[in-house]
């Protein structure tokens, strides 16, 4: 969990700043002179508290109080227009070391692909010294769409996401979420122009282009997917340039008796787009997997992956993370062969019970993740559980550590959630 400051500030580059300012002032203006019962306010409290346990030995555990408000705002002008605007505000007291060191080896950054963006953290500032208090912002969507009989088209920050998969998207390679990620519920977005033409009764032709800093093709991406169903089953073909290289992804879905199936891969043509530095190897990911719903209270699933990203022993780990599929290509896992099963129970109608297990199988380690949630009233929740690593840990000898498996060198994460919507 690395803080760092984002990029792009106010001022320097006016143009770059227009691009999320323009949809922002597109929402508030007409609100002003136009029926309210087309305007929709909305949004949620989030409190979480967490520990960190080092997998290193006789190190002291470290903890983090996160506050975050989020207001979404959305205008509906006609039946064809409509703007989107969301923003996060987020208090953190914590371990010092937390603003500038992430607890585990690997992480992606989910900002990446924005033209510009404001200063984030609030505080403290670049001179201010390092305490235990921060404060954060996050302008995560301003975006404008305009529906007509052809198309849907959308312009400005949004979510862009694909891929079927439960647990590991394999095609998922602008802004996804690590396994052990705490607040999943929104996707974090980015700056982009999108186009959805609808294809058939069930078919969709979907492209655009993913805006990253300064508008610089070697930071953005680009992308064509279309989607089917045949066979009862849908199909879906992905094409995604991104940081000058090339991805082609295949996903699949459909029933197999009364269980729910799944497939999706991608590869990677590394540096396709850069004659200079060719010589990085593809590489594969796959997905696959099943779940089923036993009763009305109890579902389950099972997922295999494979990332041809990663290598076989754990010597190797820290040495790979140069590679382009983790500083570019939203790859984090280490190892190449995992497997996911995952169970959740509804004890009552207000309390469910969830595991899941991520397993290394070459290593082997596993990150076990049991959680409980309770509905405490509408739209309020508590919830508790934890990541905790298996494995064996990291040697500590000499300046650097060395991994002996993948899931023993990840820190025990364990957390409590309080959450209101509104």
């Amino acid at each position: 969990m690395k803080v760092t400051r984002l990029r792009g500030r106010i001022g320097i580059a006016h143009h770059r700043a227009i691009w999320w300012a323009m949809p922002a002032l597109l929402i508030v203006l007409p609100t002003t002179a136009l029926p309210l019962d087309e305007l929709q306010i909305g949004g949620y409290y989030k409190n979480f508290f967490t520990a960190f346990d080092s997998p290193v030995a006789n190190e002291p555990i470290i903890g983090a109080v996160v506050s975050r408000l989020r207001l979404n705002l959305s205008y509906v002008l006609t039946n064809s227009l409509s703007f989107d605007l969301s923003y996060d505000f987020a208090t953190r007291i914590q371990d010092p070391s937390l603003f500038s060191e992430r607890p585990i080896a690997v992480a992606i950054d989910p900002l990446s692909y924005r033209v510009a963006d404001l200063d984030s953290p609030i505080y403290p500032g670049e001179n201010d010294p390092i305490g235990s208090f921060g404060i954060f912002q996050n302008l995560d969507r301003a975006s404008i769409q305009f529906s007509a009989a052809f198309a849907d088209i959308s312009i400005g920050r949004q979510a862009i996401a694909w891929g079927s998969a439960r647990v590991i998207n394999s095609t998922d390679v602008v802004a996804p979420y690590i396994y052990n990620e705490l607040d999943t519920e929104d996707r974090i977005g980015v700056d982009a122009i999108r186009v959805r033409i609808p294809v058939g009764v069930m078919g969709e032709l979907d492209t655009g282009y993913v805006l990253g800093e300064d508008f610089d093709f070697e930071r953005s991406a680009f992308f064509l997917r279309s989607q089917l169903n045949a066979a009862e089953t849908d199909f879906s073909v992905l094409l995604v340039g991104f940081r000058e290289h090339l991805m082609a992804g295949f996903d699949l879905v459909r029933a197999i008796g009364g269980a729910g199936f799944w497939f999706e891969g991608a590869y990677v043509f590394v540096n396709a787009f850069d004659d200079e530095n060719a010589n990085a190897d593809n590489y594969l990911r796959t997905s696959m997997g099943m779940d089923y719903s036993f009763s009305g209270s109890t579902y389950g699933f099972i997922e295999y992956h494979f990332s041809g990203a990663g290598t076989k022993r754990p010597e190797d780990y820290l040495r790979n993370l140069t590679q382009p599929a983790y500083t570019d290509g939203a790859v984090y896992l280490m190892g190449r062969h995992y497997l996911a099963p995952g169970l959740t129970y509804q004890v009552t109608p207000l309390i469910t019970l969830s595991g899941q297990i991520l397993l290394n199988i070459s290593d082997p380690s596993a990150l076990l993740s049991p959680q409980i949630e309770y509905n405490i009233a509408p739209d309020i929740y508590l919830a508790a559980g934890g990541f905790i690593g298996i494995g064996k840990r990291p040697e500590t000898e000499g300046e650097e550590g060395q991994f002996r498996s993948e899931f023993g060198g990840y820190p025990n994460l364990y957390f409590s959630s309080f959450r209101i919507y509104f």
